[in-house]
């Protein structure tokens, strides 16, 4: 039986690698630690809470005498560690807490496993999950290899690609196991309404305005999160000890050709003339140290794995689209931050 520590899988691909690991393998026990900031959402997981291998923790990654006790309770095997600030919008404007949860909370995370397995490493694996924004910016040629060289332009990729460096740093000092995938932007169901997918759909609902960076020229390589959650169950149970492997979707699209996609399969589902909702694209200044191009080559993972996407853009899209359509309960409690309060008034003594 395994025990498993999943970092922040209260939030976006978090709460999707939860239920994937809780669902797929009952017998393991999963423990989901989540310190529901604002973009982590226990409704993301209201259909599995009840089960009985998944226990849920409120807890902060940098507080350390909370994981030294969660590791002596539950002696875990193994760590899928997803918790990040994740935001580059919010990195510009408070870089700090990014340093906190994505350096220290890693490095924290790295020491108490490393004291609590007491240097008997078999069987046990600390699995980072990163972002292909570690790698820099790709003119309009090229891919990041698992070989590319580091180049982060923003505090957030930045505080990735330095809490990157300590797990590779534990797995060479200490031979720690760990493995590393770094993956490109995911979409789908239950992503937090401030990145550009959600957003653009919920704006569309509501008649507003589509904000779009300088001229929509950034090239984005979207992946599905449940095919990205496919991948890390692979790499996890599969991939070899101090590997890094690439997640990509090779489904690359500028910003401005995604949101007339959108735009075109809203006006659709909402019954609503063509071209109705691309009046409400709007451009505006463009953001500091905006990365031109990402795109993932994920060969290796295809070709020692045996892992490829499920899912073309267009499909998937319109998933997305569709299941934000059937959840605006959700949605709306998510924008007006109703749920807050109840983790406030729930967790007022954590």
């Amino acid at each position: 039986m395994q025990t498993i520590l999943i970092t922040g899988g209260a939030g976006f691909i978090g709460s999707h690698l939860t239920r994937h690991f809780v669902t797929k393998y009952p017998s393991y026990k999963i423990v989901n630690v989540d310190a529901l900031t604002y973009a982590g959402n226990l409704k993301n997981l209201k259909d599995i809470e009840h089960l009985p291998n998944y226990h849920f923790i409120k807890g902060d990654i940098t507080d350390i005498k909370l994981i030294e006790e969660l590791f002596t309770e539950h002696q875990f095997t193994a760590v899928l560690h997803c918790a990040a600030e994740s935001h580059v919008d919010r990195s510009i404007t408070d870089p700090l807490a990014f340093v906190k949860t994505n350096v220290l909370g890693t490095s924290t995370l790295l020491q108490v496993a490393k004291e609590s397995w007491k240097n008997n490493f078999s069987d046990k694996v600390f699995y980072h999950i990163s972002t292909d924004e570690v790698y820099g910016s790709l003119g309009t040629e090229g891919f990041f290899y698992e070989t590319t060289p580091y180049d982060p332009r923003s505090p957030y990729s930045a505080s990735k690609a330095s809490s990157d460096h300590m797990v590779r740093a534990f797995y060479h000092t200490y031979n720690f196991p760990i493995k590393i995938s770094n993956c490109s932007n995911n979409y789908g169901p239950f992503h937090f309404p401030e990145k550009l997918i959600p957003l653009s759909i919920n704006n569309i609902i509501h008649n507003k305005s589509l904000p779009i960076y300088g001229a929509g020229e950034n090239i984005r390589d979207w992946l599905f999160v449940e095919d990205h959650v496919k991948a890390i169950d692979i790499i996890y149970h599969k991939g070899k000890i101090g590997e890094t492997y690439n997640i990509g979707g090779y489904n690359e699209w500028k910003n401005i050709d995604l949101i007339k996609e959108l735009c075109r399969q809203m006006d659709i589902k909402l019954n609503r003339p063509a071209g109705t909702s691309e009046t409400l694209i709007t451009f505006v200044k463009d953001r500091a140290g905006h990365d031109l191009r990402y795109a993932i080559d994920a060969s290796k993972l295809k070709n020692e794995l045996g892992w490829e996407p499920s899912l073309q853009f267009e499909e998937g899209l319109s998933r997305t689209i569709d299941w934000y359509l059937n959840n605006k309960d959700w949605l709306e409690e998510v924008t007006s931050g109703t749920y807050r309060k109840y983790y406030d008034k729930m967790y007022a003594n954590n």
